[in-house]
């Protein structure tokens, strides 16, 4: 205990912060402050926590209630930021199950299969090498390795400085590979990250190829929550952060931030209340912190490079979510999880029905199945009933049988929320830090030097704005473990 009789662990009394958003970046905030003894207040715009991982009831046409969640997302091991998190209400983080493989199909090549490869590299890239059917011995010896090795010496500022203006496309022009590899083994890959190759900065998915692959000693096998988002993660995190005197305000949408005349900050809400404090974490998404900024003049005027970063980083393409109830099954062979390969409109698919507890409990009583099919980068200005038929159009070339299951229900969407990762764009990035004192951004297109992405990217960051408010306050900040930071032949 030090002189004031507090924990040094713990914040002084009456420390309190906003956080912006109740997604995966805003929770993993709040979470940690709370802990420490801060007054967190969530606001959070939707009726919902959870961001892009949330869920919604729906009523079937059956008279069935489905929870139907955003969109599916993998829980991949290296996630160790989230998993901390998540370990906060479940220790043994028994609410995941693995997912088993994890191919790529294709409608005339045979499927390439990640999930089953060794954990840790270099042997994971030896074993790919080895048995990729997309990728044979004469084809490396025609790849320009000159070109190739900027993926496997992934330096977390040299990455960027070489190759940001650079596109995703062009360095796998460079390559040179075989068409089918490339199709099989890096644009699936990219596509994944909601850019289109030919708008996605190289180094970004360098960096991708690093957390996720080479730099990853987890493996590219992955977990899933085997119930809905909103009972699995959201309730039980919102309660753990109420026990800790956390406050979560739904249906608060932010409309503008201002400078407290004493230092902190005001905060105005859509519903017309104002609420105050010191430091401030935005952890929205990409179209709503612009959004923010446009409505808040002063912010603009009190943090000039912030307001310039935002209007410049722009949100990447739409992507679609369609999910399937369904008379009959698919055959049993079919894998839980699937990536798609050079399909107009569809990416992955995913079996709910084998993996999720309600749509198992739907598809046992009915004798039907659920399928989840996503449009990472889809076309602009398309309804996303059309596009729930394209995707399963293209389905039926690569499962036929799925051409003989009628649809009993259908729920499809299509949001434009994921972040751009432009070439060139990487230097102009918001990171967590921003010119306006005591307030910090979080989500998953903020910049970092550690290695993350998507939903850990999220996580990390808004761990990492936690810790600067409590660093500040000279409380114990959240320990941060994460793969290595540079890849197999980069210089120290």
């Amino acid at each position: 205990m030090g002189r004031s009789g507090r924990s040094p662990g713990r914040v002084r009394d009456g420390t309190e912060a906003i956080v912006v958003g109740g997604g995966v970046a805003g929770m993993s905030t709040a979470v940690v402050l709370a802990e420490r003894g801060v007054r967190v207040t969530v606001l959070e715009a939707g009726s919902r926590l959870g961001g892009r991982l949330d869920t919604r009831p729906e009523t079937l046409a059956d008279g069935t209630v489905q929870p139907v969640d955003h969109g599916f997302h993998a829980f991949f091991r290296q996630y160790y930021t989230f998993r901390s998190i998540l370990r906060r209400v479940d220790p043994a983080l028994a609410l995941l199950r693995p997912v088993p493989g994890y191919p790529v199909l294709h409608r005339d090549w045979p499927a390439e299969e990640f999930g089953r490869l060794p954990a840790r590299p270099p042997w994971s890239l030896l074993a790919l090498l080895a048995r990729s059917p997309s990728l044979r011995l004469r084809d490396l010896r025609e790849m320009d390795g000159r070109a190739a090795l900027p993926l496997l010496a992934y330096h977390p500022r040299r990455t960027y400085a070489e190759l940001d203006a650079t596109s995703a496309a062009e360095l796998l022009d460079s390559l040179r590979l075989p068409d089918r590899a490339r199709a099989m083994l890096f644009e699936v890959f990219s596509h994944s990250f909601f850019n289109h190759e030919a708008e996605m900065s190289a180094a970004e998915m360098v960096a991708n190829f690093h957390f996720y692959f080479l730099g990853n000693p987890e493996g590219l096998a992955f977990d899933a929550p085997d119930r809905d988002y909103e009972s699995a993660i959201w309730r039980p995190l919102a309660d753990h952060l109420r026990r800790h005197g956390g406050r979560i305000h739904l249906d608060a949408p932010v409309t503008a931030v201002r400078p407290g005349g004493e230092g902190g900050w005001w905060l105005e809400t859509g519903a017309g209340e104002r609420h105050r404090a010191d430091d401030v974490v935005l952890a929205v998404d990409p179209p709503a912190l612009a959004a923010l900024l446009a409505g808040s003049p002063e912010l603009a005027a009190a943090a000039p490079v912030l307001a310039g970063q935002v209007a410049r980083s722009g949100t990447g393409p739409p992507y679609a979510v369609a999910r399937y109830w369904l008379a009959g099954d698919v055959a049993p062979e079919r894998p839980v999880f699937s990536g798609v390969s050079r399909q107009a409109t569809l990416d992955s698919v995913t079996l709910y029905h084998r993996l999720e507890a309600a749509a198992r409990r739907w598809a046992a009583g009915s004798g039907g199945s659920v399928l989840e099919l996503h449009a990472y980068a889809c076309p602009a200005g398309v309804p996303a009933p059309e596009l729930a038929r394209r995707m399963r159009a293209e389905l039926v070339g690569l499962w036929p049988e799925v051409a003989d299951l009628p649809v009993r229900d259908l729920r499809c969407r299509v949001e434009r929320q994921a972040p751009a990762f432009r070439p060139g764009s990487a230097a102009d990035r918001p990171g967590v830090l921003t010119d306006a004192d005591r307030l910090y951004l979080a989500g998953d297109g903020i910049r970092s030097d550690l290695p993350s992405a998507l939903l850990e990217r999220a996580a990390l960051t808004g761990t990492l704005a936690a810790n600067h408010i409590l660093r500040r306050v000279g409380a114990a900040t959240e320990p941060i473990r994460t793969i290595r930071r540079s890849g197999l032949l980069s210089r120290t």
